[in-house]
């Protein structure tokens, strides 16, 4: 099903758990991850081909989650013509799309993979919100980073911050390593005489001077990566 400028109306479903963690499916016998997402059918809403995407592909169903979230409008994109089949190509130009953000209040193992006789995932697992672009196929990138940045708007912490604690140390934990490494070898090497001992101090202060821009470049870096909102290759459901 075409509209009139040759899209085909699709869903993408971004679900989360309670650590604002996403839903990641490995492709069937490949070795590309993403979320689940399908066309929609005549006479559907796009709510009502989410809620079948959801339980055709792993296998939740409506009680299992909470909508919280969907984007405001279609997200299009076009895709080239040598990855169109010769019989539509001058007809389909591409998908437009509406995503949804969801949370799922099932147990982990209410999943199932095998729910259709022709499954679209392997394996599955949970991933941080925020992950690299740069992988996907590059005409539906955009989209991607549209969806994703729409959608964070509806994204709540646990108390204290957690999840946010957690991502930030990971990129912070490399400076803070080897500014105690070099600390400890440079007591070691300074303990024969003042001289070394001063050399330690001034190789000291340059690593801390370091670590701090490191620190400063690590920071930056995560808020260029939630302005851009990067994710894994994904490929279409035709």
């Amino acid at each position: 099903m075409l509209d009139r400028e040759g899209f085909r109306p699709n869903v993408g479903i971004i679900l989360l758990n309670a650590n604002n963690e996403v839903w990641w499916g490995k492709r069937v016998r490949e070795h590309s991850w993403q979320f689940p997402q399908g066309g929609i059918k005549y006479g559907e809403t796009p709510e009502q081909a989410m809620y079948r995407e959801l339980e055709e592909e792993i296998g939740l169903r409506q009680e299992h989650v909470k909508i919280v979230g969907r984007t405001r409008d279609w997200l299009r994109y076009e895709v080239p013509d040598h990855f169109i089949k010769r019989e539509v190509r001058g007809h389909y130009r591409g998908q437009k799309q509406i995503w949804f953000l969801l949370r799922m209040v099932a147990r982990d193992n209410d999943v199932n993979l095998r729910l259709t006789d022709h499954p679209e995932f392997d394996a599955w697992r949970w991933h941080d919100y925020w992950v690299p672009l740069d992988v996907v196929i590059e005409f539906k990138r955009d989209v991607y980073q549209r969806a994703l940045q729409e959608l964070s708007r509806f994204l709540t912490w646990p108390a204290g911050g957690q999840g946010e604690r957690r991502h930030t140390s990971r990129y912070l934990r490399q400076p803070h390593e080897r500014r105690s490494q070099e600390r400890s070898n440079g007591g070691n090497n300074g303990a024969g005489n003042g001289n070394s001992s001063g050399n330690a101090q001034a190789g000291n202060r340059q690593v801390a001077n370091a670590s701090s821009k490191a620190v400063v470049a690590a920071t930056k870096a995560i808020a260029d990566a939630s302005g851009s909102s990067k994710l894994l290759m994904v490929r279409d459901k035709e």
